[in-house]
């Protein structure tokens, strides 16, 4: 299929990006320059001009314009949650009208190239662009985990263009099915609706969909591409498929293997770099799901009973008063528990840790 990207590759975009990507062995991302660029000055718009402008307008009770922190996070969550939603329909659509894609063989998983796998791949590189940017500036907010993805799903989306495992762009990028039910239930929480029963359907949500895309379908995937990534270190594409894709009347339109022409056994380090990015995204998926059940066992346990101290020459209920004003000051919530304790904020998948 061809790419069906609205806007066409702008000749001096390409020409000016052609020599980084023949030094770099990306034959393809010339193609999709335009697509990765406006990705990221896209979401930059959301996140720096659109979201403030949406949030003061509709949610300027709880929006926190005047705190860098928090408000870093909310217009990151906006754009998270405008990306995702993009990028799965994208993704899905994809997958369903791209015929020559739904029939490569492992061969044409690992080098072939189809427009409309490019135009994901190239999305998702924009954004993953802007989220290290924004990671960069923002370090101490947002962590090194999230730093440590950035990096590692720039690095997989950007190998794509060599191409290298340009039909597993769009599986891989269906990991975000379950990034719209993170961002919701977090707004939940910003809007004072923790708690509630949309927040309680929502959690649920998560919890099934992150499983399935991302522990499930994500680790099956993962296991699928280190196999055939294993039988192209050990050779290059069939002869007949490079005879093929170079005859008179074929083309990029026409014939998946169309940039194999040189290509030969998948480098070593070259899969090496993707396994080790795989397993990091992979490792940060099943480490936060886990945590997500730590959470369970630790909130649903009974609270236990705690002495409140009385300073010698004090009133017990004085200490107490205080107590609770400290409490309240520092967000601590005293209501019943639901599935909305369970699931844990960005925050705490940032920094690794449920509060």
């Amino acid at each position: 299929m061809r790419d069906p990207f609205p806007i066409a590759p702008i000749p001096a975009l390409s020409a000016w990006i052609q020599p980084y990507a023949d030094a770099l062995h990306l034959p393809t991302l010339p193609l999709h320059i335009h697509e990765v660029l406006g990705a990221a000055a896209f979401y930059t718009f959301v996140h720096t001009i659109l979201s403030p402008i949406i949030s003061n307008a509709f949610f300027s009770k709880y929006y926190p314009k005047n705190h860098r922190a928090k408000k870093a996070n909310w217009d990151a969550h906006v754009v998270s949650l405008v990306q995702s939603v993009l990028i799965n329909g994208l993704a899905l659509w994809t997958m369903y009208y791209d015929e020559e894609r739904a029939n490569s063989d492992w061969e044409q998983r690992v080098w072939g190239y189809t427009g409309a796998s490019g135009m994901i791949q190239a999305l998702a590189a924009g954004y993953f662009v802007w989220d290290l940017g924004i990671t960069l500036l923002n370090l101490d907010i947002f962590g090194l985990g999230l730093l440590a993805h950035a990096v590692s799903a720039l690095a997989v989306y950007t190998f794509g263009f060599r191409p290298y495992l340009n039909y597993y762009s769009s599986i891989f990028i269906l990991y975000e099915l379950s990034t719209p039910f993170l961002n919701i239930h977090w707004f939940f929480d910003k809007l004072n609706m923790t708690g509630s029963k949309p927040q309680l359907y929502n959690g649920i949500a998560l919890l099934v969909v992150f499983f399935c895309c991302r522990l499930v379908w994500g680790t099956y995937q993962s296991a699928v591409v280190y196999v055939d990534m294993w039988k192209a270190v050990q050779r290059g594409p069939d002869a007949g498929y490079i005879a093929a894709a170079f005859e008179k009347a074929s083309g990029v339109d026409k014939n998946l293997m169309h940039f194999a022409k040189d290509a030969g056994p998948v480098p070593v380090w070259l899969a090496v770099t993707y396994v080790a990015s795989n397993l990091t995204l992979n490792t940060l998926n099943w480490y936060w799901y886990f945590k997500m059940i730590s959470a369970v066992k630790k909130r649903f346990e009974p609270a236990k009973k705690e002495k409140a101290a009385v300073p010698a020459g004090g009133k017990g209920t004085g200490n107490v008063a205080t107590g609770a004003m400290v409490g309240e000051k520092q967000g601590l919530r005293q209501r019943a528990h639901s599935i909305g304790d369970v699931v844990p904020d960005s925050e705490e998948l940032r920094q690794g840790t449920i509060q």
